[in-house]
């Protein structure tokens, strides 16, 4: 049976929940009266369980249950890490 699953591609834009990200996905559309294309972004909370992902990391979602009152979206990979070093905890 086909996967029918959706995936989003996106920025990681905070990692300060545990087991949680939030995911800013930007997508291009055209303005349905004046014909513009312009950026549309929207943000997901997914699910991180080993809390891998940091600020800026470039990641797969993909839908799932219900996991929480906000939460509907899993991080299934990390495709790009982002530049920016690891935080040293004292």
């Amino acid at each position: 049976m086909r996967e029918r699953r959706k995936r989003l591609v996106g920025r990681v834009v905070s990692d300060k929940m545990q087991k949680t990200v939030v995911v800013q996905v930007e997508r291009t559309r055209r303005h349905p009266l004046y014909g513009k294309v312009v950026r549309v972004r929207k943000k997901y909370y997914a699910h991180d369980e080993e809390n891998s992902c940091r600020t800026g990391d470039l990641v797969r979602i993909v839908e799932s249950r219900p996991l929480s009152r906000l939460k509907r979206w899993v991080v299934e990979e990390i495709l790009e890490r982002s530049e920016r070093p690891e935080e040293v905890v004292a």
